[in-house]
């Protein structure tokens, strides 16, 4: 046989192992702060245990690149495509969403012994010749989804703490960081034909590729975010009350949940307070808003008599503003680029099935790995969900 060198693929200055190795880490570093019940736990159907977040990656790893292309490997347990397979109907059966919460078994430790199983022989794999150019991107992609998940981690993981009734803290390190309210001005853009979508070097996922023109018409867009201050003057004004402002499946919403303010605010003897890493605190008045749903986004900008920006806007926009405290909702339904097209296999699952009964978010957050931000990604949810970071940006 042949003997191949294998690829170094040298993204961020660092081989594949390296960097393989550097992002599973950041997993479980992400987790560090748990105790063994923090792992389990499912409040809503939203949310998944942390446990089967650590599971599902490494499935990811096991299924798609060592079962296929790294010989005599042997699967850590038959049982775990069942377990942690996720939406890849290609792929076969798989535990429904809503029953992740109820996998007491395989064990967290069970978990870890299978992280470290998989880790052990993706090294093995990259640093051998069976790694070719050819697996170079299906590790890259295995490795964004990994930082997907690193986000989808430290987002539930706040909604396991944030509605435990002790409102423990997750860390009592974590220091945000204090930024003087800057003016709000709104940047004029003149009418006329753009482009969008990704182009370049380097990695992105193909919902952000079919680089096009667009046309837009005269459009101002907020230099800042919304913050806390001004949401709060939207609830003091009766905004939840208030139909005109709500798409009718917003109201249905706001009536149905009795929506009153964004996610992990809590009235306290007249005080609103929050629900943070550090625990139960008092709003900062300051901060971006956060955890929004796209029925209050859109109706704050209605009350505010503007508007959310289309996706290309955002993304037309985007060099002349700060942008990444919070992934900021557009008025864009979550819809294919021209010329997009599924990749063949379990691969092609990956974006295209979702693109229905969704909005785009645009930018990143808090939450957002290092290096895994870029103005032409395209976040999508629907329109209820509030558990992300999620903001506002006004335009008009």
């Amino acid at each position: 046989m042949e003997t191949k060198t294998a690829p170094e693929n040298r993204i961020f200055n660092l081989t594949a192992s390296e960097r393989f190795t550097q992002i599973r880490n950041r997993s479980m570093e992400i987790c560090r702060p748990l105790e063994t019940e923090d792992y389990v736990v499912q409040p809503v159907v939203d949310v998944s245990p942390p446990k089967w977040h650590l599971g599902h990656t490494t499935w990811f790893f096991e299924t798609f690149l060592l079962q296929p292309h790294f010989p005599d490997y042997k699967v850590f347990d038959e049982q775990y495509n069942f377990v942690f397979n996720s939406y890849y109907e290609t792929l076969g059966a798989r535990v429904i969403r809503t029953d992740r919460g109820n996998l007491s078994r395989p064990s967290v430790a069970d978990v870890f012994r299978y992280r470290e199983y998989v880790d052990r022989h993706m090294n093995d794999f990259l640093e051998s010749s069976f790694f070719t150019s050819e697996l170079a991107d299906l590790v890259e992609l295995g490795l964004n989804h990994e930082e997907q998940h690193q986000e989808l981690l430290v987002t539930d993981i706040k909604y396991i703490l944030g509605h435990n009734p002790l409102f423990p803290a997750y860390t009592n390190d974590q220091v945000s960081e204090k930024r003087t309210e800057a003016p709000v001005e709104m940047i004029s853009f003149s009418e006329g034909v753009y482009e969008i979508g990704f182009k370049g070097e380097g990695f992105c996922f193909d919902n952000e590729l079919g680089r096009h023109k667009v046309y837009l018409n005269d459009y101002k867009i907020s230099t800042e975010p919304v913050t806390n201050r001004e949401y709060l003057e939207f609830m003091n004004a009766g905004g939840y009350e208030d139909f005109r402002h709500w798409h009718a499946e917003g109201w249905d919403w706001v009536k149905m949940t009795n929506a009153q303010s964004p996610l992990y605010w809590h009235k306290v003897d007249g005080v609103w307070m929050n629900y943070t890493f550090n625990g139960l605190q008092e709003i900062d008045l300051s901060e971006p808003v956060c955890h929004i749903s796209f029925f209050e986004a859109s109706a704050f900008a209605s009350w505010k008599g503007m508007r959310l920006p289309t996706e290309a806007e955002w993304e037309v926009a985007s060099d002349h503003f700060d942008w990444g405290r919070r992934w900021e909702w557009t008025n864009s339904a979550y819809l294919p680029y021209p010329g997009f097209k599924k990749e063949a296999g379990a691969v092609g699952e990956y974006n295209g099935k979702f693109m229905v009964n969704q909005m785009v978010l645009r930018g990143a957050s808090e939450a957002t790995p290092p290096d895994h931000s870029r103005k032409t990604y395209r976040n999508f949810f629907p329109t209820n969900l509030k558990w992300q970071f999620t903001g506002i940006r006004l335009a008009k």
